[in-house]
């Protein structure tokens, strides 16, 4: 397994694993791992997280809290981040949120999923609205649900 070459990620990544899953405390993260759509290696990377449809009254959309939503914005970048190039090259990865590691399947939202849920991505995390005006990019969200 490798970690992130990002300096940040890679903190990122190592404060999670110290604090028990919550290295910012009032934001979700979770590790995602990935497998290298060139190198065949196994990537890990810490990310920001929303539950389809929970906590929110039913506002957020119809979405039963079993998926994990991710939000592929590489900071407002005009170019996906790798883990997501690579879900989409293999949409089997595994995830660790809390202390729990379990596999799951990656797909990205529809249009209509990704209208629905971007309002709870950005209440959670207020810096994707200034990555979404950034770029000219679509920043795709992407939906993970357990598989195991």
């Amino acid at each position: 397994m490798s970690d992130s070459p990002n300096p940040w990620v890679a903190e990122h990544i190592r404060r999670f694993e110290e604090t028990g899953g919550v290295p910012r405390p009032g934001i979700r993260d979770l590790l995602l791992t990935t497998r290298g759509r060139k190198s065949g290696l196994h990537r890990r990377t810490a990310l920001a997280y929303v539950r389809d449809g929970e906590g929110d009254g039913g506002g957020a959309g119809a979405g039963d809290g079993a998926a994990y939503v991710l939000t592929a914005s590489n900071a407002g970048a005009d170019r996906h981040p790798a883990w997501y190039l690579n879900l989409e090259a293999d949409p089997a990865v595994t995830l660790q949120v809390g202390t729990e590691t379990f596999p799951a399947a990656a797909r990205r939202a529809s249009a209509a999923e990704a209208q629905r849920l971007w309002p709870a991505v950005v209440a959670a995390m207020p810096s994707y609205a200034a990555y979404r005006a950034a770029t000219d990019r679509e920043i795709p969200l992407v939906l993970v649900t357990r598989t195991g």
